[in-house]
């Protein structure tokens, strides 16, 4: 492989766009992304790494974006299960709980003041509507988006007929 004085010109004004090794090898064909690395070192093309890093915070400010909007759907989802007749939470302790109360601790269970949920529970389950969604979380992810606003996340509903 040579270099053309075209390919050359090419590199140049891909590289000061901000654009890739691979992404260059890729538009100009025929060289691979390490040719386009040490030819850009040798026309001493490093120094504009720095607008790629420009590049780079524009596309991460728009990652955020993006997960802010995948929390709001979480929010979306739990504003569903808290509405406006949802029970607060009765701070009971270990002995007023039965098996229709949640058993969801908060605090430690070394403190003195710490106490159980105790609204109503889900069907099957120790828990509120709230609490049961902290405890289970799906299978390797933080987070279940849910696409749509009465949609229960799908490893619930599997946890409810599994039940």
């Amino acid at each position: 492989m040579s270099w053309t004085e075209e390919k050359v010109n090419k590199l140049r004004e891909l590289w000061g766009k901000g654009q890739t090794a691979s992404q260059i090898a890729e538009i100009i064909g025929g060289i691979s992304r390490n040719a386009v690395i040490g030819k850009a070192h040798r026309l001493n093309l490093s120094a504009k790494i720095k607008t790629r890093s420009a590049v780079n915070l524009k596309n991460s400010q728009k990652n955020n974006e993006i997960s802010a909007a995948k929390r709001g759907r979480k929010s979306k989802f739990r504003s569903l299960l808290l509405d406006k007749d949802f029970e607060p939470a009765k701070n009971l302790q270990l002995e007023e709980l039965t098996e229709d109360t949640c058993k969801y601790m908060e605090g430690h269970p070394d403190e003195k003041n710490s106490s159980f949920c105790g609204r109503k529970t889900v069907e099957k389950f120790s828990y509120c509507p709230l609490h049961l969604m902290v405890v289970f979380q799906p299978k390797g992810k933080k987070e279940d988006v849910v696409e749509k606003e009465d949609e229960v996340p799908q490893f619930i509903e599997k946890k409810i007929k599994s039940a």
